[in-house]
């Protein structure tokens, strides 16, 4: 009993501070902030971890691990262990921060059909905002992802056509769209 207080000691305090703070209030509004945080279940989360800090540029900000009781009396898993790690841009942390969770959780599921992104219903991909799409382009080739169909393809003229949109995939085959200014390349 002592280390599942413990246990949830910690989560408690771990969950209270990467989280904006109760008292400032989300100015007013019905939530604590403005942002949100996208869970991800994983196959292999170092795997992930390399492509998404590797080939994208994200930073783990933070990681912990839910048992499987906790887990199951949560409704999340049937007494499965989480692996989580925590990932934001640039390592960025704090209020107005959006976090990426990605988790790892033995003898899950099976993948999602991810042909196109309307293949199957349900959140299908992240789109992330970058200001030097050559160097994102660069980094990905360094990681050895390379972009699917065409891209980069410039926006077309009704939303804007300064940007081009990259299209990558995670090593689940989940979409990660790059949007930012055209290659001057």
């Amino acid at each position: 009993m002592f280390n599942k207080l413990n246990y949830f000691s910690v989560v408690l305090i771990v969950c209270f501070f990467s989280s904006p703070c109760v008292a400032d209030n989300h100015k007013g509004g019905d939530f604590m902030g403005p942002t949100i945080d996208l869970g991800c279940v994983v196959s292999d989360i170092n795997g992930s971890v390399k492509f998404y800090t590797e080939a994208i540029g994200f930073k783990v900000v933070g990681g912990f691990k839910v048992p499987g009781d906790f887990a199951e009396n949560a409704g999340l898993t049937a007494s499965k262990e989480l692996d989580i790690k925590v990932l934001s841009l640039d390592g960025a942390e704090g209020e107005g921060v959006t976090k990426l969770k990605l988790m790892e959780v033995k003898g899950s599921g099976g993948k999602a059909d991810q042909s196109y992104i309307d293949s199957t219903l349900g959140f299908s991909y992240i789109t992330i905002f970058v200001k030097d799409t050559d160097k994102a382009l660069a980094r990905l080739k360094k990681a050895g992802v390379k972009p699917i169909a065409k891209g980069p393809v410039t926006l077309p003229n009704n939303l804007d056509p300064s940007l081009s949109l990259t299209i990558v995939r995670d090593p689940d085959g989940n979409f990660v769209e790059l949007v930012g200014p055209k290659p001057k390349k």
